[in-house]
């Protein structure tokens, strides 16, 4: 059976609905919230303005702003019972202004070039893993893209991001699942994903180019 995309949408509707009223619940009834609803309100609203925000912003409102010749931030207010404000700032590092702020623009999608079939045989080598020393200790997981992840994870994502590794044409820390290879990507929380589509020797030198890149010492060998 083929779901279509409005149905889709609505059911996540349904569910974003279903998480509020949770948080309602709790605070009439003076319960704790479960572990993990504000976590998983936060990914469906981000991915709401991913989904249908951003494709307006795009479509209208950068049109008309690339009359403007001059950098500018463009800061939106937003309270469910109070009218939308919009803010303007010639400040254009706005991560600098507001500690929480995040990037929510979604990565293009990457077209791939098909292989043909009929070529030669790909031999697999043995699966190996991963160990990284780092000065306050050791990431050893029990796949090599587990201990890739998790060295991201302890480093910081934004961090990783800000590097700009790419895999397969995909970026190594991405906002937005690639059709190809979104088996692969491997989530780290907060709607980025992990593209981990490549061998262990190909992961090791993307550690090693991270670290570099952010100024820390590791040592990451094959096991």
């Amino acid at each position: 059976m083929i779901t279509s995309k409005s149905e889709n949408d609505m059911a996540k509707t349904n569910k974003l609905e279903k998480l509020y009223q949770t948080v309602a619940n709790c605070e009439e009834l003076g319960l704790d919230l479960p572990n993990g609803v504000i976590d998983q309100i936060t990914a469906m609203e981000e991915q709401l303005i991913k989904d249908e925000v951003l494709p307006l912003i795009h479509d209208n409102i950068e049109p008309t702003l690339k009359q403007v010749k001059r950098p500018l931030v463009l800061v939106v207010e937003y309270a469910p019972k109070g009218a939308l404000r919009v803010n303007l700032s010639r400040k254009v590092n706005i991560t600098a202004q507001i500690s929480d702020a995040k990037e929510i623009t979604p990565d293009p999608i990457v077209e791939h070039t098909e292989k043909k079939k009929g070529g030669k045989k790909v031999v697999l080598n043995p699966r190996t893993r991963l160990r990284i020393t780092m000065p306050d200790g050791q990431i050893e997981e029990s796949t090599a893209q587990e201990t890739l992840r998790q060295f991201i994870l302890s480093v910081g994502v934004d961090r990783v991001r800000a590097v700009g590794l790419k895999a397969n044409k995909v970026p190594l820390v991405s906002n937005t699942i690639d059709p190809k290879y979104k088996t692969a990507q491997k989530s780290l929380g907060s709607g980025w994903y992990l593209m981990t589509c490549s061998d262990t020797a190909t992961k090791k030198r993307q550690i090693e180019t991270i670290a570099t890149a952010i100024g820390i010492d590791v040592k990451v060998d094959i096991v």
